[in-house]
């Protein structure tokens, strides 16, 4: 067991909550979780992440969603605790160094996005381009509503896997 683990399991509530909400960004979802310990390991640790998860209803998923950064931007909707306003521009490093082109249309198509669904655009983004995040920004345009809800969902639970491992081997 990892001695982040080991020591989490052993906080008080409202800090092991405190703890683990920069991994997701939803309150609801990280008392849950503090509230599930201890845990043995990461597997057990994950499974139960997104168990939660997807346990969750809308309006703790739009919490999450705010507490992260527009692609492209620094600042989250929601004022972001610093370990995840750090995993973000981790995240984005390769969509920072992007020409001023991609950042125009990368600004016009989150405008786009909002106005269309309501609520920042979510993609995991390690490793990816600010080319390859247009692309797919592009593409999820196109989902009805219902779509693009479950596949932003999908994106914050693989963010959300990320930055556990993350917090796990610091």
């Amino acid at each position: 067991m990892s001695a982040v683990l080991e020591r989490w399991n052993r906080l008080p509530q409202d800090e092991a909550e405190y703890e683990i909400l920069p991994c997701c960004g939803s309150r609801e979802w990280a008392r849950r979780m503090a509230v599930r310990r201890p845990f043995e390991g990461e597997a057990q640790l994950l499974t139960a992440a997104g168990k939660e998860w997807s346990d969750s209803g809308e309006r703790d998923w739009d919490e999450a969603f705010r507490s992260h950064p527009r692609i492209g931007e620094t600042r989250a909707v929601l004022p972001a605790h610093g370990r995840s306003a750090a995993w973000s521009a981790q995240e984005q490093r390769q969509s920072a160094g992007a020409g001023d082109a991609v950042k125009a249309a990368l600004a016009e198509a989150n405008r786009e996005y909002e106005e269309r669904f309501n609520r920042i655009f979510i993609v995991c983004a390690s490793g990816k381009t600010a080319s390859e995040v247009l692309e797919i920004l592009r593409r999820r345009l196109q989902n009805d509503p219902e779509n693009e809800l479950r596949e932003a969902v999908e994106q914050q639970r693989q963010i959300m896997e990320l930055r556990i491992r993350k917090w796990l081997s610091q």
